[in-house]
C-alpha cells in the first residue's frame, strides 16, 4: 500500500518521510564506521589521560594519597558502570563492568610508576587493543542485530525492555521477528512462573509511557503456543488520523468467499476480511462512521462479486445511507411491511436452499456451489426488531441460526448495542465492528471479551475520528483485533474533510458501474428480488397459493413452529388411549357428529387439502367475516382454519400478503397491525 494518499490533487502524509535510498546507505555506512573506531578513540584517550594524570599529580610525598584518591574513583565508576548498564544480559554487563575496572586499574598504575614504565605501557598497548577488538565484536553482533531482527540485541528490546522496567515487569525481554517501514512486530519473552500474556496486556499503556510513546501504539497478544511469551505489534496510531481516500475495489468479478477490503489497520495494512460464514454487528455512535465507514465500504466490497446478492432495509433513514447504491442491490425496503415482508420472504426459501445443498452433499455454503451467497445488511437495527411482532421476532432469531448453512450472513448496525435494542441471544453469535463510542460501557456491548481484555478503546475516538473502528470476526488474526483501523472515506474536498455530495455522486457512480439487474442468480434469490425501478408483480386469480417449489404441501407444515395443531385427526389417531376404562367393539355403533362452528364446509382435517380447496376455504373465512360487520382483521381472526383443517398459520400469512398484492385486500395497516377489508373479498375467475 502506498506510503501516502491523494485527494483532489492535494497528498495526505500517512506515514513518515521517507528518505531517498542513497542517504539512508550513507548514513548506516557512518554509523556503522564510528560505532567500530569509538573504542580505539577511547582507548587512545584513555592512555592520553593516565599520562596527564601522572604529571599533574605525581610528588614523592603525595603519591599514595593521590593513589588512594584515584582507585576511589575508579571503585565509584566501576560501580556507576554496573548500576547503569542496558545490557540485558549478564554477558553484556560484565563485560562493560569489566573495562572500567580494568582501565581505572591501569590508571592507578600510570599514576604511581608513569606512562613509560616498559611493563606498563606494553601492558597498555596489549590491553587497550584486546579491550578495543572487544568492543568491536561487541558492535558487530549488535549490527547484525539490527540488520536480522532475529538475534536478542535490537532496537526493541533496547526499546522495550527499558518501558517494562519503568512499568514494573523487569523481568522480560523483546526481540524484533520483523519491521517494516510502518510497524514493528516482536515476541516477549516474561519471567517464568511469574507473569502471563494478560499481565503484558494490562501494563500495555504504562509501557508506552515509560518508553515514551503515543496512546495505541502497541499491541499485545498471546502467543498460542507458549504460555510464558507473547507477541506484539508497535505502530504509530498517529498515521491514522487523516481520513483515507476509497481506491476502488480491490477483487472485482471475484467470489464473495475471498477477501474483501474494508480500510487499513493501523500499520498501514490492508484489511482482508471474509465475510461468509457467520453474521455481525456494527456499532458506534453518532457520527462516527459506522454507516458511510461501515455499510459502504462492506457494500462497495460486495456488490463487485459474482455470486453474492443484497438484501438491505433502513426503516428509520430510508434511503439517505443504502439510497445511493439502491442500482446494485437485489432488494432495498424502507418501510416496515416491506422489510416484514422481505425477511419473511427470506426464512421462506431457506430450506430449499439447504435441501439443494444437502443434495450435493454440502453442510454449508461454499464457492461454486450454484447458489448466490445472501447478504442481509439491516440498518438502525432495533427499530426494524422492534417493528415485528413477538411471532415475527421468534423467526427472525430462528432464522438467525439457520441462514448460515442456506448461504447467508445478516449485519445488523445499530448505535447501542444493550439489552433493550439487540437480543442477548442474538449478540452472542455475531462478530463484532465497533467505531467510536460515548463510554467504557458503550464500548462494552461493541467489543468482544478478547477484545477488551486485549486494551480495545473506541471511547478514546468518539465521534472526532469518524471511520475508526476494531474488527473481531473469523478470518481476523488474533493480532489485530485489538488493533485500531480505518475505514475508506468516499469524498474528501480540498481542505481534506468530508463532502456528503462528492461522497453520494461517488456512491452513486459505482453502483451503476455494478446494477444488480446484471448478475446471475439462482432461484431462490430471484425470487426475493426486487431490483431498483421494478416491484413485485401484481397477482391475478387463480393465486398462487403454493411456493413453486414447494411440491409438498406437508413439507411446508413441518417448517412452522408456531404451529399449534397440525392434523388434529391424525395426531389423535397417533396418541395412546386417553381413557383406557372405554373399550370400542367392531359392531358398536358411530354415531354421527353435531354440525359445530364455523359454518363452512371444510375438507376432512386428516385429508391433505389441495391449493384451490385451502385457497376456497380462507376465502369464504374472509367473506365471512365480512358479512358479520368486519372492515378488518387479524390473522388471529383466521384461527378456525387452523384448529379445524391442515392449514398453518404461517401459510395464510403468506397467503394474505399475495392478496394485498393482487388488491383482494386493501393493505395492512402497521400500527394497528391488521388487515383491511374497504370490498368485499371477490377474486374472479379467469377465463380457461
Amino acid at each position: 500500500m502506498p506510503g501516502r494518499t491523494t485527494t483532489s490533487g492535494r497528498e495526505l502524509a500517512t506515514a513518515t518521510i521517507e528518505e531517498s535510498s542513497m542517504a539512508k546507505v550513507a548514513a548506516k555506512g557512518v554509523s556503522k564506521l564510528l560505532t567500530l573506531v569509538t573504542p580505539w578513540v577511547v582507548g587512545v584517550f584513555g592512555f592520553g589521560l593516565a599520562a596527564a594524570l601522572h604529571f599533574i599529580l605525581y610528588s614523592p610525598e603525595a603519591i599514595g594519597a593521590w593513589s588512594s584518591v584515584v582507585t576511589v574513583c575508579v571503585i565509584v565508576l566501576t560501580g556507576v558502570t554496573y548500576g547503569t548498564s542496558h545490557a540485558r544480559g549478564p554477558w553484556g554487563k560484565t563485560h562493560t563492568t569489566a573495562s572500567t575496572f580494568l582501565a581505572g586499574a591501569w590508571t592507578v598504575a600510570v599514576v604511581n610508576l608513569g606512562p613509560w614504565h616498559p611493563v606498563l605501557w606494553r601492558l597498555g598497548v596489549l590491553g587497550g587493543i584486546t579491550m578495543a577488538l572487544s568492543w568491536n565484536i561487541r558492535s558487530v553482533i549488535r549490527m547484525k542485530g539490527w540488520d536480522d531482527p532475529g538475534t536478542v540485541t535490537d532496537p526493541l528490546s533496547f526499546l522495550f525492555g527499558q518501558g517494562a522496567q519503568r512499568a514494573g515487569m523487569k523481568e522480560i525481554e523483546a526481540r524484533t521477528v520483523k519491521a517494516t517501514a510502518h510497524k514493528v512486530e516482536g515476541e516477549v519473552q516474561l519471567d517464568h512462573g511469574r507473569h502471563i500474556a494478560d499481565d503484558l496486556q494490562k501494563k500495555v499503556a504504562y509501557i508506552e509511557s515509560g518508553i515514551p510513546l503515543p496512546p495505541g501504539s502497541i499491541t499485545t497478544t498471546i502467543d498460542p503456543d507458549d504460555a510464558s511469551k507473547a507477541k506484539l505489534t508497535i505502530s504509530d496510531p498517529r498515521v491514522m488520523k487523516h481520513p483515507i481516500i476509497w481506491p476502488g475495489p480491490s477483487r472485482p468479478g471475484l467470489s464473495i468467499a475471498d477477501p474483501i477490503r474494508l480500510g487499513l489497520w493501523q500499520d498501514l495494512d490492508e484489511i482482508e476480511y471474509v465475510i461468509v460464514g457467520h453474521h455481525l454487528q456494527v456499532m458506534g455512535q453518532t457520527g462516527s462512521g459506522k454507516s458511510i465507514g461501515g455499510a459502504w465500504n462492506f457494500l462497495a466490497e460486495v456488490v463487485t462479486r459474482y455470486d453474492v446478492a443484497v438484501f438491505a432495509g433502513d426503516i428509520t433513514k430510508g434511503d439517505q445511507t443504502l439510497g445511493p447504491m439502491r442500482e446494485a442491490l437485489h432488494r432495498f425496503e424502507t418501510s416496515k411491511a416491506g422489510v416484514k415482508a422481505m425477511l419473511a420472504d427470506l426464512q421462506a426459501q431457506i430450506k430449499p436452499r439447504t435441501n439443494y445443498l444437502a443434495g450435493k452433499g454440502l453442510q454449508k455454503w461454499v464457492k461454486g456451489c450454484g447458489l448466490t451467497y445472501w447478504i442481509v445488511w439491516l440498518e438502525e437495527f432495533p427499530d426494524i426488531f422492534d417493528a415485528l411482532t413477538d411471532a415475527e421476532q421468534d423467526k427472525f432469531l430462528s432464522m438467525l441460526k439457520a441462514i448460515r448453512s442456506a448461504g447467508g450472513t445478516i449485519v445488523m448496525s445499530l448505535q447501542r448495542s444493550d439489552y433493550s435494542q439487540m437480543p442477548t441471544i442474538a449478540r452472542g453469535q455475531l462478530a463484532k465492528m465497533c467505531f467510536g463510542v460515548d463510554s467504557p460501557a458503550d464500548a462494552s456491548f461493541g467489543l468482544s471479551e478478547r477484545q477488551q481484555d486485549a486494551g480495545a478503546r473506541p471511547e478514546l475516538w468518539t465521534n472526532a475520528q469518524p471511520g475508526m473502528a476494531y474488527l473481531d470476526a473469523p478470518s481476523i488474526p488474533d493480532a489485530r483485533i485489538a488493533m485500531p483501523l480505518r475505514t475508506f472515506a468516499w469524498g474528501i474536498n480540498a481542505a481534506g474533510t468530508f463532502d456528503d455530495e462528492a461522497a453520494n455522486t461517488a456512491m452513486r457512480e459505482h453502483a451503476a458501474r455494478w446494477p444488480a439487474a446484471g448478475k446471475k442468480v439462482d432461484p431462490t434469490t430471484a425470487r426475493l428480488s426486487v431490483l431498483a425501478g421494478g416491484a413485485h408483480p401484481r397477482a391475478t386469480w387463480p393465486v398462487e397459493l403454493e411456493e413453486p417449489h414447494q411440491a409438498d404441501p406437508d413439507a411446508e407444515q413441518a417448517d412452522d413452529d408456531e404451529e399449534d395443531v397440525r392434523n388434529v385427526a391424525a395426531e389423535y389417531l397417533a396418541t395412546d388411549d386417553p381413557d383406557p376404562d372405554i373399550i370400542g367393539d367392531l359392531d358398536d355403533a358411530i354415531p354421527d357428529l353435531p354440525d359445530g362452528q364455523p359454518p363452512l364446509t371444510f375438507a376432512p382435517p386428516e385429508h391433505s387439502m389441495t391449493p384451490q380447496q385451502r385457497g376456497q376455504a380462507l376465502l369464504e373465512r374472509l367473506q365471512e367475516l365480512w358479512d358479520d360487520g368486519a372492515r378488518d382483521f387479524s390473522s388471529g381472526d383466521l384461527k378456525p382454519l387452523w384448529e379445524s383443517t391442515d392449514i398453518s398459520r404461517s401459510w395464510c400469512q403468506k397467503q394474505l400478503k399475495r392478496l394485498v398484492e393482487a388488491g383482494v385486500l386493501g393493505g395492512y395497516d402497521d400500527e394497528a397491525q391488521r388487515y383491511l377489508m374497504p370490498d368485499r373479498p371477490e377474486i374472479e375467475q379467469e377465463a380457461a
